[in-house]
């Protein structure tokens, strides 16, 4: 064979002294060196013929292939690396047994919570595992009495724990949000009930809203969202997806979103001729009880001053005396 050029020199290796040094089991002490690097014969001869040569050919010795193989099998060393072997997977069925074990537990503990979850569900409270704290950012000239309205209509079914924060942006709130939060302290916490806490942060902001989720910034803006999100979680006597007022509701909290919005006295107006239409002869807006509407057109009217008595109807003034005795506002 071709003989190739060293191309790097020789250098003295030394070995590090911080490991192991490990015996080579393929060879041993007073061993014949491997067959495939010496014992290697070469029993053809370059024959040329003419222009043609052919290559020379190489056989192994397979005895001392052989003799090496059986020495390898008799060492010491293979006996030590099988024993090792059958510890190592007597661990791994103990680590198998061990898993299969966690895994049983951990079955078990689902199936509890799912349990846990429907009862809470079914009575109604935020008991429910996906529910988080929320906190709400307002501004003091907005302020969402629909908090209050809700924390005082619920007093007996559920429990609004609302805590407040004035921000750096805010350097005063002023005295109708002072007032807010006096009334709000008022109510006591009643821990026997369900509860959502609430952290109210008074800042520079142009819309109210609402962050659910503690892991990432998914606002709710307006109060009327915020309104149909607490309807949802709240207690069940003030859900309405299933009821066949559904549509109704949405559609006076949609009222609601508009009146807070318009910039003049004949648009508001305007918007409180469509909320007599839907009182209708109704005691409240959801029927013959409260409901998660009569809280949102409640507040509303409380954040717009510019309507006056005269501006609403007699069934209007009557609908907000019998909301005024639930909501104390």
């Amino acid at each position: 064979m071709y003989e190739l050029k060293t191309l790097l020199p020789q250098f003295d290796i030394k070995l590090p002294t911080c490991m192991y040094e490990l015996r080579n089991v393929s060879l041993s002490a007073g061993s014949a060196p491997c067959p495939q690097a010496r014992e290697i014969q070469c029993n053809g001869a370059a024959k040329s013929e003419r222009n043609n040569s052919k290559s020379a050919t190489c056989a192994l010795d397979l005895d001392i292939l052989g003799q090496q193989i059986q020495h390898l099998l008799k060492n010491e060393d293979t006996a030590a690396i099988l024993q090792r072997q059958e510890k190592v997977l007597k661990q791994l069925e103990e680590l198998k047994a061990q898993l299969g074990l966690m895994r049983e537990n951990l079955g078990v503990k689902v199936c509890e919570k799912s349990v846990q979850q429907t009862t809470a569900s079914n009575n109604g409270g935020l008991k429910e595992i996906p529910l988080h704290d929320v906190v709400v950012n307002g501004h003091p000239n907005f302020i969402p009495y629909a908090l209050l309205a809700l924390k005082n209509a619920w007093r007996d079914l559920f429990t609004i724990d609302v805590k407040t924060f004035t921000h750096s942006t805010m350097a005063d709130i002023g005295p109708a949000a002072r007032e807010f939060e006096a009334n709000l302290a008022k109510i006591a916490v009643n821990e026997a009930l369900p509860k959502i806490k609430v952290t109210l942060i008074w800042k520079n902001c142009e819309h109210t809203e609402m962050i659910s989720s503690p892991t990432m910034y998914v606002p709710i803006y307006g109060e009327v969202n915020i309104i149909r999100y607490l309807g949802r979680v709240g207690p069940p006597e003030y859900r309405y997806e299933n009821s066949p007022l559904c549509n109704e509701i949405d559609a006076v909290l949609d009222i609601c979103y508009q009146l807070l919005r318009c910039s003049t006295h004949k648009s508001q107006v305007a918007m409180v001729r469509l909320l007599d239409k839907r009182l209708n002869d109704q005691q409240y807006f959801g029927g013959n009880q409260m409901s998660v509407a009569d809280i949102g057109v409640y507040s509303s009217l409380i954040r717009m001053p510019a309507i006056k008595d005269k501006d609403l109807t007699p069934a209007l003034l009557a609908w907000r005396k019998r909301a005024k005795l639930i909501t104390q506002i």
